[in-house]
This record gives C-alpha cells, structure tokens and sequence, in this order.
C-alpha cells in the first residue's frame, strides 16, 4: 500500500438508501459558473474585462441551494480542513497557481465532482482532481475489488480483493490532500442525485443510462457539466457535454499579448507601429486596448478596438484617427481576451450527429468516425451477452464485429466505409482490460476537463475524443492461449499483449532518472504495469529532497516526507504499490562527475532509459550517454497545461540532442540596470541586488577573513575592476555599513530606499535630462525607455514601509543581530525609520552610466584598478583588526517557497518599488514568485498525460520489433485541447562505400590493438587514417615522422602516457577520434572508435 497518512476517520461513507440519499443532498453546495460569467459578460465591462483577466468574479456569487443536513457535513469540512476558504496555501499550490491563478483556484476549493466507475480510470481521474484541491470528490461504484484491477488502480492491494471498489479507493486517495471532503456512493445511483454536483464523470455505464443522466444534467438549471470516459485495452474515448451555454472565461490561459508603441498615424484607417524589442504576437481580428499615448490621447479610453493585417511589429486599427491628436510618445497596447460561449450537444443528440472529432493523429485521420462506431456495437455486446469479449475468443470477436456492421448500416449519411475487421479484433480482444497507461492518459485530460467545467478556464473538449494506441501491441501473431488469464495481478494486461511481452516487462533493467512529479508518476506505471518485477531490476536517482510544493503533484509524497530524499520515499511508494518491483534508489546526480557510480557496466546492463527531469543540460548529459550504449531513452516534460514526449530509438530515430530550441532571450544588462520597460526587467533587477547584498558580498567578507592573505593576493593578481567593485563592497560591510543593532539595520535599510529609488534615478535623469538627445539627433527617451520618477519616502506608504521592514530583518540576519517583536508594530517601526538622517544627494557630473546594449558588466574601469586596489586592502586590513574574534557574516542563499523568510517580501518591494519608478505596474507576491523564482508552471493533469503517453510507447520499445513508423512522438495542449502525434524523425545516414552509418554507430576494436592495428583495421574499410587524438591531444599523424615510431606501441599506452588519461579500474575501453579520407583523398566522418584494453 501507499505510506500511509493521518488516519481519516472522518471520511464519508453513504451505502445508499433514502436516508442516505437526503443526508448526500445537504451535503454538497451547489453552485455554476455560466450564469455567473454571463452576467458579468453582459453587464460588467469593467477592468478585469478589458485588461483580458484569465481568472473570473470572486468567492462568492454563485447560487446555492440544499440545507437540511447541513451541520452533519460541515462538522465533516471543518475536520478535513475549510474547503470555502478563500485563502489558498501558495507553498502548497504556487506551481498549480502559477497555472489557474487565484480565482481559478477558489473556483475549484468550491466545486464537487462526482466520479464513477472505480477502475483505473477512476482512481487516475479522482486522484488529479483530489490534487487540484477540488472541495469535495464523490467516488461511486457498486461492484467489488477484482485480481483483475491491480494492473490498473495504483489504490487497490490484494488485501482489497472482494471490498466495495469505492469504499476501498478512500484511504489511499484521501492521503493525497486531507482538505479535500471525499465520499463514497456504493449503489445504484438516481439521477436526482446528480443535482448535488457541479462536475460528473462516468467510466462504467452503458450508453443507454449514460443518455438518461446526461439529459437529466443538460436540462437542469443551471446545467451540470457531464463526461463519459472509456478505456477499453489501447482504445480510449471522451464524451464532454457542459450544457446549452457555456462560457469559456480564458481560452488558452496564456498572458494577453502586448506591444510597445512607437508611432501610429492619422489615416482611415490607421497603421499602428511598434518597436522591435519583441515581435508582436497579435492576430487579425483581435481587439486591443491602448494606455499611455501621448498625443493621440483619444486612444486612452480603455474602448477595446479590433486590428487587422497583424505584422511582427505592426498592424492596423479599425479606426478612423483623421480628427485625432497627433501622436508623440509612449503608449502600450494590449490585447484583450474575449469569452467563449459554447453550446454543447447532449449525448443523445450527439451520438447521431457527432459534430468535428478531435483527432490525436494525423495518420489516423478516419479512425475517430471507426472507433465512434466501435464503442457503440461494444455498448449493445455487454447489453446483449451480459459481459465482455473474451480475449482471443475469435468467436466473440467475429460476434462484436457484426454487431459493428450491423450497427454501421443504420448510420445513413454517417456510414463508415472500411469497419476494418482487424482493427475491431484488437478491440474485442481488449475490450474488458483497463490498462495503467491508457488510464494515466485519459486520467490527466479527464481531470483537466472537469477543472474547466469547474472554473470555465480553459477550452472545453468539443465534444468527441478518441485514441487508440494499436501500434502498442506485440508485433508477432499470437496464439489465443497467450491471453489466457494466468491468476496474477496482470492479467488484464497479459489479456491485451500476451503473457511473452508481459515476461518481457518484468525481467527489463529500467533506469529512471529523477523522482519529481514526472519520476511519481512513473514509478506509479511501471510498478502496476509489473516492469522489473521478476528478473528485471528498476534504478532510480535523484539527488532532490522534498519540498511542501511537491506536495500537490507528486503524489507519491506526504507532508512528514518533507526534507527527505525524494529517490528513497518514491521508491518505497512504487514497491508499497506492486512488493514484486526490484527496485534500487541512489541519490546521485547523473553526469561526468559520477561516471564511477553510473560506470560501463552499468549503462551496457540497461534495457531502456526513462527521463524524468527539469533541466535541459541532465537531458542532453542521459542522451549522449544513450547514444554512445545505443539504449533507448524514452523523453517527455511538461509546462502548465503544455506536455512532450521524444522517443530517442537506437539507429532508427534521431537523438534528443539533434534539434535545439533557441536560446531564451536575455534583456540587455543596460536595460535591466537602468532603463527597465516591463516588471521583468525589474524583478530580473531586484533578484540581482537581493544576491549581491545578502549572498555575494556576505560570502565574499567571510572570504576575507578565513584567508586573508591569499583573498588580497588574488584581487591584487585580477586587477580589474570588478575586483576593485568587491573589495569596496566588503570594505563598505566592515566599515561604514556595519550593523551592530537593529537600529543600524534599520538605518541601513532606509538609506537604500534612499539610494535605489531616489539617488540614483535623479542621478539618471540629471545625466540624461527628458529632452536629451542621442548622437543621432533622435530622443534619448523614446520607445521602448520610459522617463523614471524618484520617489519620496512617506512612512504612511505601506509599499515604503514594507520594503525597509524587509530590508532591516534581512540584514540583521546577516550579521547576527535579534530581531524586536515590536518590529511588527507599524507604528512603532514607522517611528524607528523616520529617526534615521537621510544625507541631501547631489547629482555628479562624471558619473558613467551604461547605455550599450551589448556590454555585459557594469563595473566601470578607472585606468588605475591596481593603485585604488592596494589602497582599499589597507584600510580593510586596518579593519578586519578592529573585528571581535571569530567574526563572520550569515550568507543568505534565496528561497523563494518560505513565505515567512521574507526573502520574496525584499524582492517583491525592491521590483514594486523601481517599477514605481519607471511607471511600470507593479504586481503582489506571489506574481513576484513566479517571475524571480523562475518558477515552472506545473499541474498534475499534463504530468499523469505525458507519463501514460510515454509508457504506451515503452511496450513497443520492451516487444524489441518495432519499426519508426510504430513510434510516436507527442506535443499536447490540455488548455486548448491540442494533441499533435507524429512519427519521430528518423537519424541522417552516412554511406561510404558499402558502409552506412549514423549518429548511433561506434565503432569497436577489441584485443588491446597496437597503432598499427588500428590504422590497418580501418585500411581494411577502405579508409586511411592521418590523424589518431584522444581528447585535445594527438597521438598520431602522417605528417611527423617521429610519430611512425609510436606504430607498434599499445593505443592505451599512448592515451596514458601522451595524453595523461586516466583510466580507473571501472573503465575497459577508451574512445579515439579518427580523421579519415578515402582513396581519392575524401574526408570521411566516421563514429568515434571504442578501443577495448582489458
């Protein structure tokens, strides 16, 4: 089982009846998005409207209705923790805010969703919704525990075999958020009954009864968003009706697209000119709002206004500006989002009159129409029969193949042409089995649907998904007795491939690099798919230890695991879920430094390598390890609502590292420094001085005074400027910035307000006056700079105030000093901060300030760095012997997920503050958050999708016989809904004669050859070697004659003794770069030789 948790004893069991029918009624709240976004569609054009605000209205305008009974359930809520609060644990949820945004979030606190039909699917759909924080999950299911359900659910075990599927999903699921109210439903269900919920889902039902509920909730006021979802074997399908009107407050969720003004003209209509900072990402037929405009002010009314002929930096706006002022500066325009009704098809309608599908994969482009077909005639079989298709039954499946064709005849107009007999073979033979990947996937887009229909963020499915994943299957024939059941825990896996593939999987050797939320979800599969589970072994590694916000999507973790290594309680979850996984967890970080731990043999031992990790260079680190063993390695990552996957196949695709993405742009440090335009230029600022206050320059004292000797002779040695910027530094922390009381932190903190947002742009607009020119003639101060402002500190401006309170706390934390509790009086510190002289600052004339875009440091040299050098040692020799013994400083390294170390609450006033300044908007915390702590967005939904996609493609690897064609590589948009398959890209050949090879190949000599060896055994492939290196240095070419002397020397001799390599004990081979030419004097590349010596 999974690590257990605080034991629940209040979850809520309901074993049916009247009186438990009622007790469900009160219950649940029950509330709806659409009336509530309509009217405010209709009605309020205010801000948050025109500004394109993903996130819709507050906490409290939804209906309600249900109140007898009440106290019983909101005794329940308040044990389980306040579903209706509005406050939202951003430790917990920053990843998962960074996505939905707050309002979103307090939507989903307040949604109840009913899941029924416990299976795999089940328990994936309820566990990503218990995640997202939705307040209450209703689990229904009327049968019981069967063997057959552990290849699927992560919640079974054996010891829940014949318990109610529902009433043994809770603990497990319960564990994953206890602020989360689950209930359980165990018999059969009233459609009246559906009225207590916002969102319900259904994986287990027949159509006819699936039809009655979905009238029912498309008729009810408001309407209840209803979803059908099937997996049956490797084919899977999702039916969404959210009701006859349904607003759709943010389509894609993405920022509104902005651009900075640069000119715009007087015509009908009028062309719209932007700088070329950023290319406009603008669409005919937006509409957009301008701010800012100087001149044309006639612009400034917040109107939205449509634009056609959308350029990279311009467009054009549908206006008439003939009359209007002449433009002269400034302005930003922004584009604004519109809401989105839909109106859905009930299922009754739409099983005739389906509507577009939406298609996973382009060369499947007729089989949605197939599979539409197929899950009807599999609805009238179960009707019929009372139960599934047997696998390998070919009577069954002859039976459910006609019942397709008859089914097809009565379609007219919506007859499939081609009801592909073998396609619907595969489907018979698999149609009783829910496999853990397929239900991994739907899981996740099921999930992340109801999170729509919750909230209204995000583009509805409309309405049709179907996939399949036959490529999956064992490329041989099998005989019907190999998916005969075999009494184990993967029978209904062994019922879709085979009980070979199945022995394939479990005797595999898996490495998994990484346990994060990818690597959770991973073990979760494989652990139930049985992978390494008999005479296989599974690796896994992760030098991470756990944080609070990993909790909301690695779900393999628990509150008390917080600070442990994330590999070693992964790993223990994955074993408590099948105790058959052979699995080993390490902690070590993969890369050159740890090629003794993760040695030759290591790598030559794998069967396949999944990636589940966060940072590019480990992934291209794992692929040329990959490529250089020849293993495949199965790649994915998310972001946000945003997932791929990259299947890196030995000599049949290319490698992960072949294609790059460009690199991020940077802002000029120019820019960043002193002429921000946006609040990342000012947060990417704040970030920076936070380190150089409270990190570098403490580290740097501390340098100091271990050694002070050797710290001078280096700076002496550099000589540069930036040596003498950080010894002024640390002369300025022992000396005239020294803080003994928290009096002094306070003065400290407030002469920085003074420098940063007063000194310093007075000294900037003194140097560069609002009517100064460039040496073009142009003004200094046009698009995309913007004029600054110095402030004037007032105590009674809490913004003010916040930032020295910050300031002075982690300042006395650097250098030792208590903290009052009376900080936390306002007026108290207010009083405190007025007590400090604040010297009158006077601009200078030969001030320097950077303007070149392409400089890359600030640190302006004098011409005399050494004299002023030697001069700053001295007095901060003189100093340091001034110093209490054992003095040191705290360095401060930033934490951006401990909202009470006030390290976010520095950097969020320093980037408000300069934002100020410039006339930028400011933004809160927890925006600060995402921006300086380069948080990635993150939900559980893409993760469990990218995983389930990832391991559908690891059967074809573990079958061994696939061909490219067989592949698929992944990109999918769960906001959308976009999903994009394609065959991967095959590797570039290189022939040569009869020899081909590509990116894959490396050549191998055994035996300890000799020079000569070695140049004779590429003679024999028609090419002649004239140079033989081994890292930078040579050990052979034709051109030095004493290099003929080295012939009949050992090649391991020669890399040891010329080019000084080590070869520890764990090493048997070397590599050697060969150049090459043919007999006609051609370059040939050739793959790098592996010269085996023992």
């Amino acid at each position: 089982m999974l690590p257990r948790k605080r034991p629940v004893e209040k979850a809520l069991v309901q074993e049916g009846g009247e009186e438990n029918e009622n007790s469900s009624s009160s219950s649940v709240k029950k509330h709806r998005i659409d009336c509530l976004v309509e009217s405010a569609a209709a009605n309020n054009n205010d801000s948050k409207t025109t500004t394109g605000s993903s996130d819709i209205g507050d906490g409290n305008n939804f209906t309600s209705g249900g109140s007898s009974g009440g106290a019983i359930r909101e005794t329940l809520i308040m044990a389980l923790g306040d579903a209706n609060q509005t406050d939202i644990d951003e430790d917990l949820h920053s990843r998962q805010l960074a996505v939905y945004g707050r309002e979103t979030m307090r939507r989903l606190f307040a949604s109840n969703v009913l899941v029924s039909g416990m299976q795999g699917l089940g328990a994936e759909i309820a566990k990503n919704l218990i995640l997202a924080g939705v307040k209450s999950v209703t689990l229904h299911d009327e049968r019981e525990v069967e063997l057959w359900d552990l290849s699927s659910s992560f919640v079974f075990s054996e010891s829940d075999i014949g318990k109610n599927r529902a009433l043994a999903s809770v603990q497990k699921l319960q564990e994953l958020n206890n602020a989360v109210v689950i209930s359980t439903l165990t018999t059969k269900l009233a459609k009246e009954q559906l009225s207590n919920f916002q969102a319900v889902v259904f994986t287990d039902i027949s159509l006819e009864k699936a039809i009655e509920f979905n009238d029912y909730c498309h008729t009810c006021q408001p309407p209840i968003a209803f979803m059908k979802a099937e997996v049956r074997g490797l084919f899977g399908s999702v039916f969404c009706d959210f009701g006859p009107k349904f607003t759709v407050c943010d389509v894609d969720g993405e920022e509104p697209h902005t651009g900075i003004i640069a000119s715009i003209s007087n015509d009908n209509p009028a062309l719209v000119s932007c700088v070329d900072d950023e290319r406009l990402e603008f669409q005919d037929g937006d509409l957009v709002v301008f701010t800012e405009i100087q001149g044309m002010t006639q612009l400034n009314d917040g109107k939205p206004r449509k634009i056609k002929s959308a350029r990279p930096y311009s467009f054009v706006l549908e206006e008439d500006t003939t009359n209007f002022g002449a433009y002269q500066k400034g302005g930003i325009v922004t584009q604004v989002k519109q809401p989105k009704i839909l109106n859905f098809k009930p299922l009754r309608e739409a099983l005739t009159n389906p509507g577009d599908f939406l298609l996973t994969d382009f060369s499947k482009f007729d089989r949605p129409f197939l599979l539409h077909l197929a899950f009807q005639a599999l609805d009238k079989f179960v009707s019929e029969l009372g139960r599934f298709p047997v696998a390998g039954s070919e009577e069954d499946a002859q039976k459910f193949i006609s019942l397709a064709g008859h089914t097809n005849e009565t379609l007219g107009d919506g007859k499939v042409e081609d009801i592909n007999p073998k396609l619907l073979r595969h489907f018979a033979f698999g149609a009783r089995a829910v496999l853990n990947p397929m239900a991994a996937m739907f899981g996740g887009i099921v999930g992340q649907e109801i999170v729509k229909a919750c909230s209204g963020k995000f583009h509805p499915l409309f309405q049709f998904l179907y996939f399949d994943s036959v490529e999956s299957l064992p490329k041989e024939n099998l005989d019907p007795s190999d998916f005969r059941p075999l009494n184990s825990r993967y029978d209904a896996q062994i019922s879709v491939f085979g009980s070979k593939l199945q022995k394939k999987l479990e005797d595999a050797n898996v490495f998994i690099v990484g346990s994060g939320a990818l690597g959770c979800e991973f073990l979760k599969n494989v652990a139930l798919m049985g992978v390494s589970c008999g005479e296989g072994k599974l690796t896994v590694t992760d030098d991470d230890i756990i944080e609070k916000s990993n909790l909301s999507r690695q779900f393999l973790f628990r509150d008390w695991n917080i600070g442990q290594p994330k590999s070693t309680v992964a790993t223990s979850a994955a074993a408590s879920i099948n105790s058959c996984l052979n699995i080993e967890a390490l902690q070590n970080r993969v890369g050159p430094a740890t090629e003794n731990v993760f040695d030759d043999n290591f790598w030559e031992n794998l069967t396949v390598i999944i990636n589940a990790l966060d940072n590019v260079n480990a992934r291209l680190y794992i692929d040329q390890r990959c490529l250089y063993f020849q293993k495949p390695l199965l790649e994915s990552g998310t972001l946000g609502t945003k997932c791929n996957t990259q299947m890196v196949i030995p000599h049949l695709t290319e490698n992960y590292g072949a294609s790059r993405d460009p690199p991020e742009k940077q802002a000029p440090m120019c820019t960043v420094h002193s002429f921000p335009h946006n609040i990342d230029h000012c947060l990417t600022w704040a970030r920076s001085e936070f380190e150089g206050l409270l990190e570098k320059t403490p580290a740097e004292v501390n340098a100091y005074l271990s050694n002070p000797a050797e710290y001078t002779t280096a700076m002496i040695k550099a000589g540069d400027a930036q040596s003498k910027d950080t010894l002024e530094h640390v002369l300025e922390c022992l000396d005239k910035e020294k803080c003994e009381t928290f009096q002094d932190c306070i003065t400290w903190a407030r002469l920085k307000f003074e420098d940063y947002f007063a000194n310093r742009v007075k000294q900037l607009i003194y140097t560069f006056p609002e009517d100064a020119l460039t040496n073009t003639g142009a003004p200094f101060w046009s698009a995309p700079k913007r004029f600054p402002c110095p402030l004037q500190f007032s105590a009674a401006d809490l913004g003010h105030l916040h930032f020295v309170m910050a300031a002075s706390i982690l300042r006395a934390e650097t250098f030792g000093i208590l903290v009052p509790d009376w900080f936390k009086n306002t007026k108290m510190f207010a009083e405190a901060v007025n007590r400090v002289i604040v010297p009158e600052f006077q601009p200078r004339k030969d001030v320097k300030i950077e303007t070149d875009e392409k400089a890359t440091s600030l640190s302006a040299a004098s011409g005399d760095e050494a004299t002023i050098i030697n001069e700053l040692i001295m007095v901060l020799e003189k100093r340091r012997q001034q110093l209490p013994p054992g003095f040191r400083m705290k360095p401060i390294q930033f934490e951006k997920d401990d909202d009470t170390n006030y390290h976010m609450d520095l950097i969020a006033a320093l980037a408000n503050m300069r934002a100020r300044n410039y006339g930028i908007p400011e933004v809160d915390k927890l925006k600060a958050k995402f921006i300086a702590g380069r948080i990635i967005p993150a939900i559980a939904t893409s993760t469990a999708m990218a995983t389930g996609l990832v391991c559908l493609e690891l059967y074809k690897v573990l079958d061994g016989d696939h061909k490219l064609e067989d592949y698929r590589n992944t990109f999918a948009n769960l906001a959308l809904p976009l999903f994009s398959m394609a065959e991967p890209v095959p590797p570039k050949v290189i022939k040569h004669q009869e020899m081909s090879w590509t990116v894959w190949d490396r050549w191998i000599l055994k035996d300890n050859p000799t020079l000569r060896e070695l140049i004779q055994w590429l003679k024999d492939k028609g090419l002649n070697a004239y140079s033989i290196s081994s890292g930078s240095c040579l050990l052979y070419n034709s051109m030095f004659h004493h290099h003929k002397q080295r012939m009949d020397r050992k090649v391991v001799d020669l890399v040891v003794e010329v080019a000084k390599l080590e070869l520890p004990p764990y090493r048997n081979h070397f590599d050697v770069i060969v150049a090459c030419e043919d007999d006609e004097d051609n370059d040939i590349d050739i793959p790098p030789v592996s010269i085996y010596f023992r």
